[in-house]
């Protein structure tokens, strides 16, 4: 079911050999360092959740009194000028371990819709390892795997053990004393089948649009979709919109059934192969795993109000949901005149009789037609006209974080290349949602006689700003449109 019948060696040896570990590089300690390829859409899955506790939920990661205030890593970065690698690089292990343990947790009782979570590991290493270090843990586990060999599935179930827990106390506990095993060669794969064992094999077949081919795809060993939507969304299905969709004769196909707590964006998106629904692309935290074709890593913000919508944005997504909700292409942005009018009722949209009918002439309505129509309507009528031009641009922080293990260069000073995972901090700037064009017919141009009041705007909006591009950029345009980025040092990399 994971890897299929005719699976290689050769990616049996990547999900057999890499495990659930830190970074030790100080600027990347917050990180999951991946050493295999393969199993990167495990480690960003844990990845985003580990920043979640680790950002957002401090007293979930330390060992307090109750009610104990504390501030947060992303407050403490807010309000200080310490750079990201000095305030994650003073996390303890204890620290990064509890957010580990809350992450996974989550995730397994996440699978198992809050009602229980299955946990997997391995008979061989069932040796007492409680009251020794980290380091002598770590050594013991290591020795009982020596000369394991997994090369089909009645391999791991001869070894394969399991338990299932009810209660989430006593699951964290388990998980707590399964970290030294999950950092073994073995904890990527170990959790994974955790997941689908949580979520039921039955069920996650049912969930899948074809249950016929692996969850690991060939011929590289990648984690599927399915897998990363398991991970963040309980659900094992293949699809990256919303909702169902109907295919016709009682047939339709499942994407992203609810809110997730962390989402995921796609370069995919950007090559108009998918359409990443309003579900994963607004999470309810500022952070997402990003997918491109061979390489998942994960993308994120210290401020979660980098979400907040202002009315002009809170109004596309209203019409965008109705819109999307009444599309049966699969993201292709047309819609039949049928689903058109409910999305007019839906959205509260008064649009003129004759911008109606000159919209389903061809008998379908097509998106980037009906929001050029939506930009020319008054806020009134349930457009998004504004005649105020209030709506300004937004600029603010993310920041990407690779786990895959790099040659860069060596830190104070140092020419000397070193392998460690990269993070990179990035300045978005996104501009108003029209464009330079069109709010240039909307203003006066300089030297005009209503006076120099405008001209200073008009230069100020026109003016074009440095910018750089990257595949990640075209990953974060997805989220928000025409975003222009800046970094420091060399481009984030997304493979």
């Amino acid at each position: 079911m994971v890897f299929g019948s005719d699976v290689s060696k050769g990616i049996l040896a990547q999900w057999c050999n890499q495990g659930i570990r830190f970074s030790p590089d100080e600027e990347t300690s917050m990180g999951l360092v991946q050493h295999e390829g393969g199993p990167c859409g495990v480690l960003a899955a844990i990845q985003a959740f580990v920043l979640k506790y680790l950002l957002f939920f401090p007293q979930e990661s330390v060992k307090v009194a109750p009610n104990t205030p504390m501030k947060s890593v992303s407050r403490s970065l807010q309000e200080t000028s310490d750079s990201v690698s000095n305030i994650f690089g003073s996390l303890t292990e204890e620290t990064k371990s509890r957010a580990l343990v809350r992450s996974m947790g989550e995730i397994l009782f996440l699978c198992g819709n809050n009602n229980s979570a299955t946990i997997a590991s391995l008979r061989i290493l069932d040796h007492e390892i409680e009251g020794k270090d980290e380091s002598s843990k770590d050594e013991i586990v290591a020795r009982s795997l020596d000369g394991l060999s997994i090369e089909s599935g009645s391999d791991l179930q001869k070894v394969l053990t399991v338990g299932t827990f009810t209660s989430r106390a006593s699951a964290m506990q388990r998980l707590e004393e399964m970290i030294p095993i999950f950092r073994s060669r073995m904890g990527a794969l170990l959790f994974l089948l955790s997941a689908l064992l949580s979520r039921g094999l039955e069920t996650v077949q049912a969930d899948r649009d074809d249950p016929s081919q692996p969850l690991v795809t060939a011929p590289f060993g990648h984690a599927s979709q399915e897998i990363v939507n398991l991970l963040l969304s309980g659900m094992a299905v293949a699809n990256v919109f919303d909702g169902k969709m109907d295919l016709g004769g009682g047939m339709f196909v499942r994407g992203i059934l609810t809110t997730v707590e962390v989402g995921f964006l796609t370069l995919l998106e950007s090559l108009n192969f998918c359409k990443v629904g309003q579900s994963l692309k607004c999470p309810k935290w500022p952070i997402w795993v990003v997918g491109s074709e061979s390489h998942y890593t994960v993308l994120f913000a210290l401020d979660p109000h980098v979400q907040d919508e202002n009315e002009f944005e809170g109004r596309e997504t209203t019409i965008r949901r109705a819109f999307d909700a009444q599309d049966q292409s699969g993201g292709g942005g047309f819609i039949s005149v049928e689903g058109f009018h409910q999305v007019l009722k839906d959205a509260k949209v008064n649009l003129p009789a004759e911008k109606v009918d000159h919209l389903c002439g061809s008998g379908f309505i097509v998106w980037s037609e009906f929001w050029q129509v939506l930009l020319d309507l008054d806020k009134s009528l349930g457009g998004l006209k504004d005649s105020t031009g209030l709506m300004g641009k937004k600029v603010f922080d993310l920041y990407h974080f690779n786990g895959i293990a790099k040659s860069v260069l060596g830190g104070s000073g140092s020419e000397t290349p070193v392998q460690r995972p990269r993070l990179t901090k990035l300045r978005v700037s996104v501009p108003p949602r029209w464009t330079p064009e069109e709010f240039m017919a909307n203003v006066s141009l300089p030297g005009s006689s209503s006076g120099g009041g405008d001209s200073k705007e008009v230069v100020e909006v026109s003016k074009p700003e440095r910018t750089q591009h990257a595949p990640l950029v075209d990953c974060i345009r997805t989220r928000w449109a025409r975003a222009v980025c800046n970094w420091e040092g060399d481009p984030p990399s997304i493979v």
